[in-house]
């Protein structure tokens, strides 16, 4: 009867740990969080740039037509 409670005892940490979830990661980890924010705002600053210099050449093109009226 021993052996079963502790292997109980033993589930019933386990479990607990398993179950335990971390207080704020993000709060203990400031500097992980601010380089993934700096990170997404230069990449969305490139992308944004790319798009910007494809529009103005697809704006050129267009007015580079002749119609003939």
């Amino acid at each position: 009867m021993a052996a079963i409670s502790l292997i109980d005892r033993s589930q019933a940490e386990t479990i607990h740990l398993l179950a335990k979830r971390e207080k704020n990661w993000a709060a203990r980890e400031p500097g992980v969080v601010l380089v993934f924010c700096i990170v997404f705002l230069v990449a969305c600053g490139i992308i944004s740039l790319f798009a910007y210099r494809r529009w103005m050449k697809r704006k050129a093109e267009k007015e580079t037509y002749e119609t003939t009226e």
